[in-house]
Parts: C-alpha cells; sequence; structure tokens
C-alpha cells in the first residue's frame, strides 16, 4: 500500500464495504491530510503521511499499528499539544490551535498527585485553569468517582489504590470538564490482563454515562474489538490510515462479550485486515 492509497471500511463477515456506513452520527472531528514530520538536528522523520479520517460526535474510535506508526503523534495533533507540518484537524468545524478546554487526555500512566486525596486529584485540572471549585463540582467529582466503581475512597490516596484503581481516578480527572473529547493513550498498558479486561468494561459503563466522544490507542486487537463502534488501522511509518472496520457487535458490553462467537469473528477479521496492510506494506 502506497500514501495515495485511500482507507476503507471493513464492517461485515463479506468483507470490504462503503467507506461511509455507520451510524450516521454528526461528525465531531474532522482530520484532513494531516502529515507530520520532526526534524532534529539535521536529521527528520516523517511520523504521519496524508492522514484523512471523520470522528462522529460520541462514537469510540480506537487506533492501531505497530509500534512507531505515528498513533500518540496523531493523538497529540488532536489535542492541539503539537502542530501537523501539512493539513489540519477541527473539533465542531473549529481548527485545533493549541490545547482545547473540551478535550481530556489520559495517558499510559495515571500521573496522580501522591499528596493529595483521590477528590483532590479530580479537582485538580478546574484549580489548574484557576476555576473556583464549587460545591457543584465537588459534587459531579464525586458522582464521577461514584460511577467509576470509587465510593467511598475519596479521601484516599493514591498509594493506597491499586494500579486499575489509579487509573479510573486518572479518567475521572480528565472527565471533571466535562469534555466533549476524550483521548487516551494506551491507559490500560501497564496493568495486567485481568485488570485490563476489567477496567474496559468500566470504561465502557463510564462512556455510556456520560456520552463523550473517546479516541482510544491500544496494541490489543481484543481490546480494540471489545471497546469500538470502529477500528482505525495504520501502517508503519509513516503512518497512514489503512483501514476503518465498523464493529458490529450489540451493546452494552460487558465480560460475557468476550465468550460470543461473533467476538471471536469480529477479532480474527481484524487481525486478516491488519496482515493484508502489512503484507501490502512490505510489497510497496
Amino acid at each position: 500500500m502506497n500514501g495515495s492509497d485511500e482507507a476503507v471500511s471493513v464492517g461485515s463477515a463479506s468483507g470490504v464495504v462503503d467507506a461511509t456506513s455507520g451510524h450516521g452520527d454528526a461528525t465531531l472531528i474532522e482530520v484532513s491530510g494531516v502529515g507530520k514530520t520532526f526534524v532534529r538536528q539535521k536529521a527528520s522523520v516523517e511520523a504521519l503521511q496524508g492522514i484523512d479520517m471523520s470522528i462522529r460526535a460520541g462514537e469510540f474510535l480506537s487506533l492501531i499499528g505497530p509500534s512507531g506508526c505515528g498513533k500518540s503523534t496523531l493523538l497529540r495533533i488532536i489535542a492541539g499539544l503539537i502542530p501537523p507540518s501539512i493539513g489540519s484537524v477541527t473539533v465542531d468545524g473549529v481548527p485545533v490551535e493549541e490545547p482545547r478546554d473540551d478535550v481530556g487526555i489520559v495517558y499510559q500512566a495515571p500521573v496522580l498527585l501522591p499528596w493529595r486525596t483521590v477528590l483532590d486529584n479530580v479537582l485538580l485540572p478546574l484549580q489548574v485553569a484557576r476555576i473556583r471549585v464549587r460545591q457543584e463540582h465537588v459534587d459531579r467529582a464525586k458522582e464521577l468517582l461514584t460511577v467509576a466503581g470509587l465510593d467511598g475512597f475519596f479521601d484516599r490516596r493514591p498509594s493506597e489504590l491499586s494500579g486499575g484503581m489509579q487509573q479510573r481516578v486518572a479518567i475521572c480527572r480528565a472527565l471533571i470538564r466535562e469534555p466533549r473529547v476524550l483521548l487516551m493513550d494506551e491507559p490500560f498498558g501497564a496493568l495486567d490482563a485481568i485488570t485490563r479486561e476489567q477496567m474496559g468494561a468500566e470504561l465502557l459503563r463510564i462512556w455510556q454515562e456520560v456520552g463523550t466522544t473517546v479516541v482510544f490507542i491500544t496494541h490489543s486487537i481484543q481490546e480494540a474489538v471489545f471497546l469500538s463502534d470502529r477500528v482505525a488501522v495504520m501502517t508503519a511509518r509513516p503512518g497512514r490510515l489503512a483501514l476503518l472496520v465498523d464493529i458490529d457487535l450489540p451493546r452494552p458490553r460487558d465480560a460475557e462479550t468476550y465468550e460470543l462467537p461473533v467476538f471471536a469473528e469480529w477479532s480474527a477479521q481484524l487481525r486478516q485486515a491488519i496482515g493484508r496492510v502489512d503484507d501490502s506494506a512490505g510489497t510497496a
């Protein structure tokens, strides 16, 4: 596959379907012709090339691809943390030129302040933004923590929580300002397999509660299938969008979803699709 190839959408057992297929929600994020080249001293590295993608309001989209393909770079561009070298990103029609108040980010490490309580860690973004914390904010933080299964842990310190619980606090912290978009960069990558599955189910529960648009980076095919409405497959560097896969699994999803025959079918189909991308890249 070369740089001029267009991404296609895989959405049925029969293979390729129209790229416009899906649930038809309005586009919230538009990524148009985005490329990124990093220049360090006398060397340059092209991280992304010609990314075009529309992300619908309220959907859960996962990004997968080989290490170093530019997934995190794309997420940082959407967040407004770094500019693209070429192309543009808009959120609700407004160009992204700097970090936005309505975009939250969760990284692989929760990065909680150890001297603050769970509740105070969740409220931190308001204080950083110099927003006076009112009782309504405290109530919202407690509500988010309760949805995340952390009722009764408001006054605990991070050191008193498991890794999975700390990551749930980080998710609540990202949601406290009620962002329209939640960007997640391998948030469960450091967790063991059992905790990771549990956290996936918790994340879906929170997502269904708050209705935020989620863009989620993972290296796990099963995790992408379990969580997503669609999965975007990227090529090796320079990262290009190779496939958009519609995951037609019923919601709500829980631990039993992993046992469904159709779940195994979708995982196998996505794995085969990635294999075709890898084969095409190897012969380009």
